[in-house]
């Protein structure tokens, strides 16, 4: 082989920074060391990797056939070092999750894996199901975890468990006295969302486009516990996930609204890249989200000591 690990690190460094200067700075390299490293590589091979746009680097056909190779290769070097010097653990873990799933479930199976594997080291993002795809997709993340459908052709989605969205209001709402509402009656509230992009706000776009109903949208939310805190100050009406109203319908600081004319029924959903080496990391990560929800058919039916 003519060329060398610093050098496909480099190259993935590059592909997924999109920017030699970004690149240097995520390997704790010089700007120059990381271009000439990156340099050598094409000339090794009389080839370009990427297509040169101002200052920004794409990648051309053969640096996307190469990238998968190149993580893989990486990752397993990785794991060839750490049974060489007698380590144990699995190394990093790059999850990304979305909202519902990052703020509710990720972060405690996290906690579980690291438990377990003290020599391991995992890294959580948690964004909405359209950025989760996208980080995926460009191997800046191992796995991930969303609530959103994903048609992404380069992507593997794996059931996990099902989810209900619910309407829900202040206890002070007319509407928490009847307990359930009409299409008709929907459409007259004023309602308080999650933004496109989310897993949350598509299954309830996709629930009303079924009936051809639009609703009054008057506040839009990135954060499932901002929601929650508008419906809370009366501000209108919500509609999220089962799994986060809990504790709040335990209390009573909030109630929900029964709507039978919807179906707001959708699953939780592992999210890997066809082309990248499936660590045992991601296997382990796995089969513990599936230990966790083994009994269970809805993500709210999870009990302690997974969620108080």
């Amino acid at each position: 082989m003519k060329f060398t690990l610093r050098q496909m690190t480099v190259f993935v460094a590059v592909a997924r920074q999109e920017s030699v200067s970004r690149a240097a700075q995520a390997l704790s390299l010089s700007q120059s060391a990381t271009s000439m490293a990156l340099g050598e590589l094409e000339r090794l091979y009389d080839t370009q990797l990427f297509d040169r746009l101002g200052k920004s680097l794409r990648l051309n056909e053969i640096g996307q056939a190469l990238l998968p190779q190149a993580v893989e290769l990486i990752e397993r070097a990785a794991a060839i070092e750490t049974v060489l010097e007698g380590r144990a653990g699995f190394g990093k873990l790059r999850i990304g999750a979305t909202l519902t799933i990052g703020n509710y479930l990720a972060t405690l199976i996290v906690a579980d894996y690291l438990k377990r594997h003290p020599e391991s080291s995992a890294q959580l993002q948690v964004h909405n199901t359209a950025t989760i795809i996208d980080q995926v997709a460009r191997y800046e993340l191992d796995l991930g975890l969303i609530e959103g459908t994903c048609r992404h052709p380069d992507l593997v989605v794996e059931p996990w468990v099902e989810d209900e969205l619910v309407v829900f209001c202040s206890p002070t709402h007319p509407l928490a006295k009847k307990g359930s509402a009409t299409l008709a009656k929907l459409a007259k509230e004023h309602w308080i969302v999650r933004e496109p992009g989310s897993g949350t706000r598509e299954t309830l776009d996709r629930a009303l486009r079924h009936h051809h109903s639009e609703l009054k949208v008057r506040l839009e939310l990135e954060h499932t516990e901002a929601i929650k805190r508008a419906v809370e100050f009366g501000l209108g009406i919500g509609c999220i996930s089962r799994l986060a109203l809990r504790e709040a319908f335990r209390r009573g600081s909030l109630v929900p609204i029964a709507t039978p004319e919807l179906d707001l029924l959708r699953h939780f959903q592992f999210l890997w890249h066809k082309r990248k080496f499936q660590t045992a990391g991601m296997r382990e990560f796995i089969a513990l989200c599936r230990e966790m929800t083994a009994g269970v058919t809805r993500s709210d039916e999870i009990e302690w000591p997974f969620i108080p």
